[in-house]
Parts: structure tokens; C-alpha cells; sequence
């Protein structure tokens, strides 16, 4: 059997008009959301170009458009800015190449030092050393007489205590072990008669605070000679009797004793001046070869005082010891030792000595001179 679906006209028609309806409400709804997204677009974009107007324009741009008052102080601050930004450039430019200047100039300084290191090492190296078998000569223009009451061979010695001195006190038998040198200054000041070859301007009798001009360049003279032979000279230039003369000795104690805890050393040498004595014109003085040199003099301190020296004895014989040598190379070149009851300082080495060189008389070049001669006879005496 067969299943007949009877169609009415009135359905067919109801249909199509459903069909069209529901086609229009969608085509309807498509073009309102297509519509809704464009405005949105639209709308979005001129957000973008207010914020794009907002960020390039400050408060001040606002201002600027709305006042021209407000316009032309701005102008003219932006202007100000300008020029001190331009400012700061050249100054950071400047900075730059005054840094390079000065870097190049500290070169310079530096090579320059190091110039000067190599002469005064190879003036050092060039200094001429002392010989022997030369002529000697005292040539003292209105000498004071020698005073002594002791002495050993060729050396005299003028004893200012009450010791007796026998011939075992005075037999130089001893032997330098130790030959690191000390020297230093108790009166760094004292100077010499102004030459024309060494001029200084006196800030006291015979003293001058110019270490160049007084009896620490002696030391200095010393030192090079002594150091020329081998030998490990420690110079100390510290001032001891500046700005206050008195406690000098006391000054220089210290001094000796913290030197002596890093360098260890027998000889010991506080190198002075002699003192002013009856004429500011006396300059002890012998000539050697064809140089004139002032004379030498060895001053040794004992416990005759009352104060702990328990190796005095030894100091003496070291000092004769190295005058014998020297009267036996430059005769003259020493004035005799003298043996007094002040200790010096001299507890602290076991040939420990004043040595001064020449007189206010002399002139700091004689002076200079005799330390040539003193290395050389010091040299002999620790071969």
C-alpha cells in the first residue's frame, strides 16, 4: 500500500513566508553587529589620536597655545637649558682634555724622576774615591793648640775624666763582626761658614733649618763614599734639635733606639759640627794632595758621669782603632780624641761615637771632602 502526503496551497504559501522572514531577521541582525563594529573602530581610533595629542603636548604646551605670555618664558627657559646643556658639553670636553694634559705631564714628571735617579746614581757610581800615598798637611790658619794627656802610638787623646788610662784600655784588639753603619744627626742645624759654592741664609748662629747646608748633607757625603765600598749605611735626617734645641739628645735617642730594632748595627756615628770654641773664625783644616778637607775629631763618651755605659771601652778602642789607620794614611786629618764623662747616647752600639767634622770656620765643601778620606780610612780598618 502506497502512503499519499496531500499538500495544501495554504501550507506551501505559509511556509515560503516563514522562509523569508527568518532570512530577513538574519540579514537584519548581520548588518547591525557589522555596523556596531565599525563605530567601534571609529571610536577607538580617536582615542588613539587624543592620547598621541596628550603625550606630545605637555601642561605647559597647553598653557603655551592658551597664553602667550606663558609661550615666550618658556621659549626663553627652553633656551637657557639649551645653552647650559652646550655649557656642561664643552665643560665635560674641557675636563677631558685637561685630564689628558695632566696625565701626560705626570708622564713626564715621572721620566723625569727617573732621569734624575739614574744621574744621582751614577754620580753616586762616578764619585771620585780616595787615595792613598798622597802629600798631608795641616794648614790650619791661626790653629788653637792641641790639648791631650794620653795617648796610643800616633793617636793622642785628651782624657777630661779621672780614669787612668792603661795600655790594655787603649790596645784597639778588637774585631768588627757587624759592619752595618748608623748614622744620624743630634744637632741636624749646625752649618758652616756660607761659600760661594754652597750660599744659605743662617736661621741661627751657624744654623741653618736647610738640612742641605749643615752637617746632615755631610752625613748624606758619608753615606755615598761608605756605600760605594759595600757597605749597609742606614742615614737618618731627622731633625732632633728643631724647633727646640734643648732635649736634642733625648730627641735622638729615640731615634737611635727604633732604628735599631730593624736594623742591627755595632757602628753607630752621631756626625756633628765642633762647636763655635773661642773664634767663629777657627777652621781646622789640612790639605791632602791638592784638596783642603777639615779636620776630624772623635768625641767618646764614658760612665765617668754616673750613668749606665757599660761599653764605653769598646767605643774608645774602636775610635782609636780608626784614627791609628788614619794617621797612618793622612796624618793630620784627625785632632785628638776626647774622652769625656757624658755618655752621648753611646750605651747604645758597641762602637758607638760623635764624629765632628770641621769647624764654623769651615766651609761645608771641606767638609764634604773629608768624608772621602773618613770612608776610605774606615774601609781599611774592615777588610
Amino acid at each position: 500500500m502506497f502512503n499519499v502526503t496531500v499538500l495544501r496551497l495554504k501550507d506551501i504559501v505559509k511556509y515560503i513566508i516563514c522562509i523569508f522572514v527568518l532570512i530577513l531577521l538574519i540579514f537584519s541582525i548581520t548588518n547591525y553587529f557589522s555596523g556596531t563594529k565599525k563605530n567601534t573602530e571609529q571610536v577607538t581610533q580617536k582615542v588613539e589620536n587624543v592620547t598621541n595629542q596628550l603625550s606630545s603636548h605637555s601642561l605647559l604646551s597647553c598653557l603655551d597655545a592658551t597664553l602667550p605670555v606663558v609661550a615666550s618664558i618658556n621659549h626663553s627657559e627652553e633656551k637657557e637649558k639649551e645653552k647650559l646643556s652646550e655649557n656642561d658639553i664643552l665643560k665635560s670636553m674641557l675636563e677631558t682634555q685637561i685630564s689628558s694634559i695632566e696625565e701626560i705631564q705626570n708622564m713626564e714628571v715621572s721620566e723625569t724622576e727617573g732621569e734624575n735617579t739614574e744621574n744621582a746614581n751614577e754620580t753616586e757610581q762616578e764619585a771620585e774615591l780616595a787615595t792613598t800615598d798622597v802629600g798631608t798637611e795641616v794648614i790650619t790658619n791661626n790653629p788653637i793648640a792641641e790639648n791631650y794627656n794620653a795617648q796610643y802610638g800616633n793617636v793622642k787623646i785628651r782624657n777630661q775624666t779621672d780614669y787612668e788610662l792603661t795600655q790594655e784600655m787603649l790596645t784597639p784588639d778588637i774585631t768588627i763582626e757587624n759592619k752595618n753603619i748608623m748614622i744620624f744627626h743630634t744637632h741636624s742645624c749646625e752649618s758652616y761658614t756660607s761659600s760661594e759654592l754652597y750660599p744659605y741664609t743662617p736661621t741661627g748662629n751657624f744654623r741653618t733649618t736647610d738640612l742641605n747646608f749643615t752637617v746632615t748633607r755631610v752625613g748624606t757625603e758619608l753615606t755615598n763614599q761608605l756605600q760605594q765600598y759595600g757597605y749597609n749605611v742606614i742615614h737618618d735626617t731627622s731633625y732632633h734639635d728643631y724647633p727646640s734645641y734643648n732635649g736634642s739628645y733625648t730627641n735622638s735617642l729615640k731615634t737611635v733606639e727604633s732604628l735599631l730594632q730593624t736594623n742591627p748595627s755595632d757602628i753607630i756615628i752621631d756626625l756633628h759640627r765642633d762647636a763655635i770654641g773661642s773664634r767663629s773664625d777657627y777652621a781646622p783644616t789640612v790639605k791632602i794632595g791638592d784638596e783642603e778637607a777639615a779636620q776630624i775629631m772623635f768625641v767618646i763618651g764614658t760612665n765617668a758621669g754616673g750613668l749606665w755605659h757599660p761599653n764605653w771601652n769598646q767605643n774608645l778602642k774602636f775610635a782609636i782603632k780608626v784614627q791609628e789607620k788614619a794617621e797612618e794614611l793622612y796624618p793630620g786629618l784627625f785632632k785628638p780624641i776626647m774622652l769625656t764623662t757624658s755618655r752621648y747616647n753611646q750605651h747604645t752600639g758597641k762602637y758607638a761615637n760623635i764624629i765632628e767634622v770641621g769647624a764654623t770656620g769651615n766651609t761645608l765643601e771641606q767638609c764634604l771632602t773629608s768624608m772621602k778620606y773618613l770612608a776610605k780610612v774606615m774601609d781599611e780598618i774592615m777588610k
